[in-house]
């Protein structure tokens, strides 16, 4: 009787490790690829475990991250050989973009090489970065809503700015109004997440926008739970380790000035229905208003800067909702005090951080970064911006975003806090 349990029992076992090898293994997303690392990869042993260092470097993980990571691993060879293959091709279609869509069609290409001494100069601001982010997260005496929470405490639905690109092992957290279109392509044209006409495309700016933005091109870590369930955040923390992670942010008032342009400025019907007409309502005493964006622009109806403001400080706001991510806080869509970020990139220096990022992810030979825009919003507008908003607001503006302020290093903006 009980060799017969004994037996039943393995049978069982044997069946429930084969169907997680069959998962793993055959995922279409190339969970396997991942210790395809990256010059920021934490080296180890050539006989050690990926993912488990043989010096200790790592707590002891559980048994099922063990048993995870050891399964992972057993495909490594086969996986590097595949990229490799890919690599090729894509090298061999590399090269200057070709512009497709109106709304790309800008100047101010730059395909210059950048020497040495850039790059030292890149590698200390990355240091001084970490630096500056890590001590305020271990500082006890700065305070923000979300700061002393584990990743484990993060809900799932809160992990979907999170890209994933198994393939180069690398980790992507995108913000709104911060180059993120052009470094979501970028993230496509890696993972090979998108193809034309059964071919992954090669040159980020041939990626039509509207598929950039589509949610079901990329793999987030909140999608995790849909294909690994229970093993979701093991993966999510393996991979949180050995991949390359990395951010691009920005000055938080110009953020707004951008996010306020190009949601309430141009005509976007989404946007007016969700939010110009409330805000309407409320701050400007409009009623009976027209229910397209067109009508309204035509009648001259349009959310002003000052309203945009109220709402955003307005309390009944993140009552009804959470932000908007386009002007959510960046402490809020990446978690900067519970991921350890390898490289923080800036929009008011994006040509060189992300020339010098590519470079450090080996991947400068495959693309390059696409252009940017040359009418950017920019610092020196924030006078002009804020000069009707009353000092009372903006000193309440300052306090809802002072984390991102901190945090990244962006000098509090003293001119417009004060009389």
């Amino acid at each position: 009787m009980t060799k017969a349990r004994l037996l039943r029992l393995s049978v069982v076992l044997v069946s429930i490790f084969m169907i997680l090898l069959i998962i793993v293994y055959w995922d279409n997303v190339g969970t396997a690829h991942f210790y395809l690392h990256t010059s920021f990869s934490r080296p180890h042993s050539p006989g050690a475990i990926p993912g488990i260092t043989a010096g200790g470097d790592w707590e002891a993980l559980p048994d099922v991250d063990e048993f995870l990571a050891k399964l992972l691993s057993s495909s490594l060879k086969q996986n590097s050989s595949t990229s490799r293959k890919t690599e090729q091709l894509l090298v061999q279609g590399s090269s200057k973009p070709v512009v497709s869509n109106l709304e790309e069609n800008v100047r101010g290409y730059d395909w210059s090489t950048h020497n040495a001494r850039n790059s030292l100069d890149q590698e200390k601001l990355q240091v001084e970065r970490q630096r500056m982010l890590r001590e305020f997260c271990a500082n006890s005496s700065f305070t923000f809503p979300t700061k002393e929470r584990s990743f484990d405490d993060i809900p799932n639905y809160e992990l979907n700015h999170l890209i994933v690109d198994d393939r180069h092992g690398i980790i992507y957290c995108y913000v709104p109004k911060v180059a993120c279109t052009n470094w979501k392509r970028v993230m496509i044209v890696l993972s090979e997440s998108l193809l034309d006409q059964g071919v992954p495309y090669r040159n980020p700016l041939d990626i039509p926008r509207e598929h950039v933005h589509n949610t079901s091109t990329h793999l987030t870590f909140n999608k995790f739970w849909r294909r690994y369930g229970k093993f979701s955040r093991h993966l999510m923390k393996i991979k949180l380790k050995k991949y390359t992670k990395f951010l691009f942010v920005r000055d938080p008032f110009v953020r707004l000035i951008s996010a306020f342009r190009s949601k309430f400025e141009l005509e976007n019907e989404e946007f007016y229905r969700r939010f110009a007409i409330p805000m309407l309502k409320l701050y400007s005493n409009h009623t009976n208003l027209p229910t397209s964006v067109s009508e309204a622009f035509g009648a001259g109806l349009k959310v002003s800067f000052s309203d945009f403001i109220q709402y955003l400080l307005d309390p009944r706001t993140e009552k009804m909702a959470p932000f908007n991510e386009h002007w959510r806080q960046v402490y809020r869509l990446c978690h900067p005090c519970q991921i350890d970020y390898d490289f923080i990139g800036k929009l008011e220096t994006l040509d060189e951080d992300a020339a010098y990022l590519l470079q450090l992810l080996k991947v400068d030979r495959l693309l390059r970064f696409p252009p940017s825009y040359r009418n950017r919003t920019a610092s020196s507008w924030e006078d002009d911006w804020f000069a009707k908003i009353p000092l009372a607001w903006r000193q309440q503006l300052y306090k809802l975003y002072e984390a991102d302020f901190v945090l990244f290093g962006y000098p509090k903006p003293e001119n417009l806090l004060k009389d």
